[in-house]
């Protein structure tokens, strides 16, 4: 049960990363990012590394995909 629930982690990963880099809008390819920070750090949880999962989840997951969202928000009539 534990292996499978890994692999379709795994395979969600993988679609998203796909999603981050082939993505134009900007908004969609940040939240394909999202999805593999967070996907990450539940295979952290998984394996037992409470700690990393922890960090992974707030920091990556939520500080700094927040952060990005900002900053293309605020620069979005830049180039013009």
């Amino acid at each position: 049960m534990l292996e499978s629930l890994e692999f379709i982690l795994l395979v969600l990963t993988v679609v998203f990363a796909i999603m981050a880099i082939e993505y134009t809008h900007l908004i969609k390819s940040v939240m394909g990012l999202l999805g593999v920070a967070a996907s990450i750090g539940i295979l952290f949880f998984l394996l037992g590394a409470y700690q990393v999962a922890i960090l992974q989840l707030l920091v990556y997951a939520g500080g700094i995909i927040a952060l990005f969202i900002v900053v293309i928000l605020l620069t979005r009539g830049v180039e013009e």
